[in-house]
């Protein structure tokens, strides 16, 4: 039986927001935006037809109070809620909340997200489906006399991970056995910190693996797709910088073999919805590391190399109506990179940026998709995540997509303040990278600090300090005057640009 939603009530912000708020136009659908006293200058806010204050700039006084969500919502009558990704998108007891509520939330039942957010009963569930694990303890001894014991039965190098962790976060590689008590003490601070608990498990750490991920997707009915694989590979700290679909070097057999154990794991947990079984791939054998219960950052390379859209598709299932694909149809086309641009210094190992945006430009074109949450006005605050953009590129090879993205890179203008732009554009140019053999250590390999400062002409830098210094007070246009002069300046950008990126 379906259910009609008519009012959309989003718990997030940023670009997700947006990118929520325009599939529900296209299905004609009223948005209301559930946000903090920080988020009333941005393009999500005044692209929604509501708006609703839940609580001050604190996460946890706004976007992860599950009370002020639910209250806002049902104060203008909403539906449903999108929890979008982040925040409470992975929390249980939201989406019960959201049930018992009787709104509709836009993602799987509480019930798997529950499962999946519990790392030892994800792995159990797994080995129940026949699912590849990395090597590892996960018992119920937490003692640090039996976790060190089976570390050195494990064999080093080991993780430990916090079991309700994500984001890296109580995540700690231990390659000294004299290191480890401390390295373990130090995890569970972390964890219990982050996540209110301090239980953790500990796998063998693969050093030379590749970060595969399959969509898969759950729909009304109980069946389960695959929307082929994504490369998330270049890390930083844990967390994804760059992403592409489909992965650089994995043939056939091996996709099919790793496609085939992500169905089965979504059908074993009964899954509805978007969600992404994430898997290490090393030697030749790839292993279940976590699945994801909604919707991915980098879900875009998977839609332009499939010609669908997830977010719509997320509505639709919610309303109990068929999707508008069959499995025969999602074949791959061409190949996809996304770029998460953040307000950092990429000269001072990624030193988050704040402050207003004066100028905003992307270089649109065919094969190039753009997903922004800010524009010319708006503030970047350090209350939030600083990733403030993501840019998504198709093209008919993997070496021609690298290109354009780095094209597409070289030619976006965001003024006001840093971003990791020359960062991104060194990684692309790098050989491991173009060669497609990079692994998750690549970045600890060769951008541990991020880039080395440039070596920039004195009047070039004069000028760019007196950008800074009154950015109102010079215009846009002269900047064309500017490229007369000699510089020095990283991959020959005009130095008005020096102070944006």
């Amino acid at each position: 039986m379906s259910r009609k939603i008519s009012k959309i009530a989003i718990a997030n912000r940023g670009e997700v927001a947006v990118r929520i708020i325009r599939a529900c136009q296209e299905l004609n659908i009223e948005t209301v935006l559930l946000h903090s006293e920080a988020d009333v200058e941005t393009l999500a806010y005044r692209l929604a037809d509501e708006h609703v204050l839940i609580g001050p700039a604190a996460t946890s006084e706004s976007y992860l109070n599950i009370k002020n969500n639910i209250d806002g919502a049902l104060s203008v009558g909403a539906d449903a809620v999108h929890p979008g990704f982040g925040f409470l998108s992975e929390n249980a007891d939201f989406a019960e909340a959201c049930e018992e509520a009787r709104l509709i939330f836009i993602g799987p039942t509480a019930e798997c997200i529950r499962i999946f957010g519990d790392k030892i009963r994800a792995k159990e569930l797994v080995q129940k489906a026949g699912g590849p694990t990395i090597p590892g303890y996960q018992g119920e001894d937490q003692s640090e006399e039996t976790l060190l014991k089976k570390i050195a039965e494990i064999g080093l190098p080991v993780m430990v991970k916090a079991t309700g962790g994500g984001g890296g976060r109580g995540l700690r590689v231990i390659r000294n056995l004299k290191e480890a008590k401390e390295i373990i003490q130090s995890a569970r601070r972390e964890a219990k910190s982050a996540f209110g608990s301090e239980k953790m498990f500990i796998e063998k750490y693969l050093e030379r693996a590749k970060h595969i991920e399959f969509q898969i997707f759950g729909d009304a009915r109980g069946k389960i797709f695959t929307l082929n694989e994504r490369e998330c590979t270049i890390q930083r700290r844990h967390q994804k910088i760059i992403e592409e679909a489909p992965a650089a070097h994995l043939d056939a057999a091996t996709r099919n073999r790793m496609s085939k154990v992500a169905i089965e794991i979504a059908q074993t947990a009964k899954y509805r919805g978007a969600g992404t079984v994430e898997f290490l791939y090393q030697d030749g054998e790839f292993y279940f590391m976590e699945m994801n219960t909604r919707l991915q950052v980098e879900h875009p390379v998977t839609e332009m190399i499939l010609g669908v859209d997830l977010v719509k598709a997320q509505i639709m299932t919610a309303q109990e109506h068929g999707l508008l694909w069959s499995q025969d149809e999602l074949t791959p086309r061409g190949h996809s990179i996304e770029c998460r641009i953040y307000a950092e210094d990429p000269y001072r190992a990624g030193m988050p940026s704040t402050g207003k945006i004066y100028e905003i430009d992307f270089p649109h074109g065919p094969g190039r998709r753009f997903e922004c949450g800010l524009e010319a006005g708006d503030v970047v605050t350090s209350h939030y995540d600083s990733m403030i953009a993501k840019i998504v590129v198709m093209d008919e090879s993997r070496s021609r997509a690298i290109q354009k993205m780095i094209e597409t890179l070289k030619e976006t203008v965001i003024f006001g303040v840093k971003t990791n732009i020359p960062y991104l554009i060194e990684i692309l140019k790098h050989r491991e990278c173009v060669d497609g053999k990079m692994t998750t250590q690549f970045i600890d390999k060769y951008f541990p600090n991020g880039l080395k400062p440039s070596e920039l002409d004195e009047d070039i830098l004069s000028i760019a300090e007196l950008i800074r210094a009154n950015p109102n007070g010079i215009a846009l246009a002269g900047a064309a005057n500017l490229s007369g002069m000699s510089t020095s300046t990283p991959h020959h950008q005009s130095p008005w640009l020096i102070g944006g990126r």
